[in-house]
């Protein structure tokens, strides 16, 4: 399921073991499975990509710093 959503906090991922890096406010799609949410922007020329576990991106949701809008097909 993807749906539309706005960053409106903070909401940061890892590469690897490395050091958090967070992704910019604005708009983003997010497609979810079972197990992880794959969150997709555009920074200017730049497209970026994440997985992120499920539990943290419904924490950043139940915390308001990502706020779901309609679902897309």
């Amino acid at each position: 399921m993807t749906q539309e959503a706005q960053i409106i906090g903070k909401v940061e991922y890892r590469e690897g073991d490395g050091q958090p890096i967070e992704i910019r406010p604005g708009p983003i799609e997010v497609e979810t499975t079972l197990t992880d949410a794959t969150l997709s922007w555009v920074d200017g020329d730049t497209h970026g990509s994440t997985a992120i576990p499920i539990g943290d991106f419904q924490r950043y949701v139940a915390r308001g710093t990502i706020e779901l809008k309609h679902e897309t097909v």
